[in-house]
């Protein structure tokens, strides 16, 4: 289940069941259980782009404290990627309203 140029890549627990969803309106796979932000990161290179220079950033801490890996779902609420459990057919958007990081 790794994407191509995914940052993370999964080496145990690959018997879960599978969930569907979208990041940034691409199709994308997870599996039950996982974080959104462990989600992005085997499914893509970068959490989000940073609001001030535009570089990437792919989450810090990875337990809620650094405050890097906020993203929105496609009814515009926003969410810690790594506090927040995926759920089938989640809409997760990683750029900033407007398209202001370049998506």
């Amino acid at each position: 289940m790794v994407a191509t140029g995914a940052q993370f890549r999964r080496l145990a627990e690959q018997d879960r069941p599978r969930v569907s969803l979208t990041i940034d309106g691409r199709a994308a796979a997870a599996l039950d259980g996982d974080t959104v932000l462990t989600a992005i990161l085997t499914n893509a290179r970068r959490v989000r782009l940073n609001e001030f220079d535009g570089r990437p950033r792919a989450g810090f801490c990875l337990m809620g404290a650094c405050q890097d890996c906020w993203v929105r779902l496609g009814d515009g609420r926003r969410m810690r990627a790594c506090t927040s459990f995926v759920r089938e057919g989640m809409a997760v958007l990683t750029g900033m309203p407007g398209g202001g990081d370049g998506h």
